[in-house]
């Protein structure tokens, strides 16, 4: 590469909104290989002249620390929305080096050392809280990553550090590829009868991406995928029993087979996380992974889990029961239940969700939740498209803006699933975070800006994205994340925003937001048909609260069984005793399943949360937050959900509290702050509907 490339490299900006219309693969190697160089060199310098203050330590290595973020930040997002074979051979190629240089840092000493120094210092009784937990954490994180290692250990250390992220890229890849490569074509009106309007447009229009020119949703030729918006119709509404069959097996099978297979992948990694867990004093990887939460120990998770799954296993047993005698089948298979479930809704409730979709229109969808936001937050929320350089041309921009106009955040948008390029699932990240910045001897506020991604149903033929009232949830649900990135107060890097969060806290307010949904006010605020602006009637209102707690006990035993193999597998499971993680994972589900998985199930291997996202040893978190938020959730309900002004006053005390605090103080005093007590189980077993159950 020529110095010319390199300096009109736009990986090389390193502050503002990334030039997304610039950035090309080739850019991420010479760009990061430079940037790299350059942050060593001055952690060096820093090394050498340390001085134990906040100015002379912390605020020099933050910016050292989000210089390099800034770049491989964003390159980690597009190998999130526009993966491609260029980007990921990039990535793969630099991923190494930079692995290598956070060892560097998180293993100084002189740096370990000043942390500690300041911590004893006079200084310190004299920084904000947020100051004194970003330094608390920050000697915590430097002994968690192995700072007191020495000779063939700490080289030991850095290998597997090195290894597991290169198969965690690896793991992730295998999985998008793998439900890339799965593609079933269908040209027999036969093979579809059954599903909705939406999914034959959407199997068209696959078809014709695939060079069917011809497709239509009448005549087909028609194309399913193992992607969200074409897997879960197909599940619920085909009645062609042996296709169903087809595609869930093709489902649970994913990367476990041939090139693509993550089953060694995943024995690797486990084997890796415990070596690692031993290397640093802890007998487990899941001990390793609290030493950072918010639980106190492995048997906390545990008893809350079990409290849980005491609450729902009974309720599950009879659902199956009931499904079973409403299929009239005792032989249920496991491609029958969403199929024999939405004709069980349907016939209990009279609820067809496809009848809901043209209710939730994205625009309107998003009207809703910005009414929501303004309500409860004082915030007002506007497009700001064309202020900022986009991915992919379905991506939005919008802006924030308190009581005053102020704008105080962006946030970008990117909706719908592209199975192409863009990985499942649904995630909010930061592109920037919120901080105080000296910028030529004034003192200005950095100004967040979020990164919300879903993968819900796009647009199809002429009509907008037409949502399932679970994509409605699943974007609120992400929006709660980018409240608390966006409205943070806490003015210091390392504590505003989701960071320094515990992992088992930062779904609180994602979680949280969900319950609004089902709000009168909210819900018909947004439910309006998107040809006639007709407001979703009240008999459906009355429908989907009715069918809110359909399959609860199912729902939340689902969730304890991922969350307990997640643990078992960190905790107990022992490499070489004959025991395969598969055959670990069916043991628990003795007790966390009511339909044992079948033996060629390979759910792990598509596991994506644990082995190459950040839950390893703390799914769990879902339902401990879950806890958290359903009891914040409660403390609306308790002054009435009707009651406009009482419900302003306890969601100014819920942003000022669990949305501003950000990491700036342990989570359970901000849930103090907010709430005035400690958490309680029972507002979530009562919104599940299973407190009588106990």
């Amino acid at each position: 590469m020529t110095d010319a490339t390199i300096t009109d490299n736009p990986l090389l900006m390193g502050k503002g909104l990334p030039p997304f219309e610039k950035i090309k693969p080739e850019h991420v190697v010479p760009a990061m290989t430079q940037l790299l160089k350059e942050v060593e060199e001055e952690l060096a310098k820093l090394e050498a002249k340390v001085t134990p203050t906040w100015s002379g330590l912390v605020e020099p290595l933050t910016a050292i620390e989000e210089r390099l973020s800034w770049s491989w930040g964003i390159v980690g997002h597009l190998m999130g929305v526009k993966n491609s074979p260029e980007l990921r051979e990039a990535y793969e190629k630099i991923q190494p080096e930079v692995v290598k240089f956070y060892n560097q840092l998180s293993q100084s000493k002189p740096l370990y050392e000043a942390f500690k120094a300041l911590r004893n210092s006079n200084e310190w009784h004299n920084l904000e809280s947020a100051q004194q937990r970003i330094i608390e954490s920050a000697i915590r994180d430097f002994e968690l990553s192995g700072v007191g290692l020495e000779g063939e250990v700490k080289e030991r250390f850095n290998q597997i550090q090195l290894e597991l992220a290169e198969l965690a890229t690896k793991f992730s890849n295998n999985v998008l590829d793998a439900t890339k490569a799965f593609k079933l074509k269908l040209t027999e009106k036969e093979e579809v009868d059954g599903l909705p309007e939406s999914a034959l447009s959407l199997a068209a229009q696959t078809a014709r991406a695939e060079g069917e020119e011809s497709a239509t949703p009448e005549k087909g030729p028609w194309i399913v995928t193992l992607d969200y918006p074409s897997y879960i119709p197909f599940m619920k509404y085909a009645t062609n029993r042996e296709l169903r069959e087809k595609l869930y097996k093709a489902f649970i099978t994913r990367a476990s087979s041939g090139e693509l297979d993550n089953k060694p992948l995943i024995e690797r990694i486990l084997e890796l996380r415990k070596e690692k867990a031993q290397i640093l004093g802890f007998n487990t990887y899941a001990e390793l992974s609290l030493a950072k939460k918010m639980a106190p120990s492995v048997s906390a998770v545990e008893k809350l889990s079990e409290e849980l799954r005491l609450a729902s296993y009974d309720a599950a047993v009879q659902e199956l029961e009931e499904l079973k005698a409403f299929a009239g089948e005792d032989d249920l298979k496991h491609w029958d239940v969403s199929y024999w479930a939405e004709k069980q809704r349907e016939a209990k409730f009279d609820l067809k969700e496809e009848e809901l979709r043209p209710y939730f229109p994205l625009p309107q969808v998003l009207e809703g939740l910005f009414a929501l936001a303004k309500r409860l937050f004082g915030v007002s929320i506007t497009p700001a498209d064309g202020q900022a350089p986009i991915w992919h041309e379905d991506v939005r921009y919008f802006q924030v803006a308190d009581e005053k106009g102020e704008v105080i955040a962006h946030f970008y948008l990117d909706p719908y699933s592209r199975p192409a390029e863009k990985r499942g699932g649904a995630w909010m990240d930061d592109c920037i975070g919120r901080a105080k910045m000296i910028l030529e001897g004034k003192t200005t506020t950095r100004l967040p800006v979020a990164y919300l991604v879903c993968n819900q149903t796009p647009p199809v033929d002429s009509k907008p994205s037409l949502m399932t009232f679970t994509e409605v949830t699943t974007l609120f649900h992400e929006f709660g994340h980018g409240l608390q990135h966006m409205l943070t107060q806490v003015d210091y890097a390392g504590a505003s925003g989701i960071n320094n969060v515990e992992w088992d806290a930062v779904e609180l307010p994602s979680q949280f937001m969900e319950n609004w949904c089902y709000d009168r006010a909210t819900l018909f605020g947004m439910a309006k048909h998107y040809e006639t602006g007709e407001t979703l009637p009240e008999e459906y209102y009355q429908k989907l609260v009715a069918a809110k707690n359909y399959m609860s006990g199912s729902a939340m035993l689902r969730q304890l069984h991922f969350g307990l193999v997640d643990i078992e597998l960190h905790h107990r499971y022992q490499l070489g005793t004959g025991e395969t993680a598969n055959q670990l994972r069916d043991r628990v589900a003795k007790t966390t399943t009511v339909m044992p998985p079948l033996p060629e199930d390979n759910f792990l291997c598509s596991f994506g949360h644990i082995f190459a996202g950040g839950y390893a040893a703390g799914y769990y978190s879902y339902k401990w937050a879950e806890v958290l938020s359903a009891d914040a959730f409660a403390a609306f309900e308790e002054v009435g959900l009707e009651d406009e002004n009482a419900i302003a006053s306890v969601g100014k005390r819920f942003r000022d509290t669990v949305l501003a605090l950000g990491g700036s103080l342990h989570p359970m005093e901000v849930f103090q702050a907010f709430r005035g007590r400690e958490p309680q189980t029972e507002p979530l077993l009562k919104h599940s509907g299973l407190l009588a159950t106990i």
